[in-house]
């Protein structure tokens, strides 16, 4: 079973992929992409947040 920091550096790092992906396609205007890609943002985003990790300087999106 994993401990926390394994749990939440796994969240980060699938917070930090959709992210760039979201980023990516949001320049690109794909707004059918990005609205899908946004449930693999949020919850990575509420596990951390409810696990106490500040997001404040990393979340790029602020959604």
């Amino acid at each position: 079973m994993p401990n926390g920091a394994e749990i939440i550096r796994d969240a980060l790092n699938n917070f930090q992929k959709a992210q760039k992906r979201m980023l990516l396609f949001k320049e690109e205007n794909a707004t059918k992409t990005y609205a899908d890609l946004k449930d693999d943002y949020i919850s990575p985003k509420a596990l951390l947040t409810s696990l106490g990790v500040n997001l404040t300087e990393i979340d790029k999106i602020k959604e």
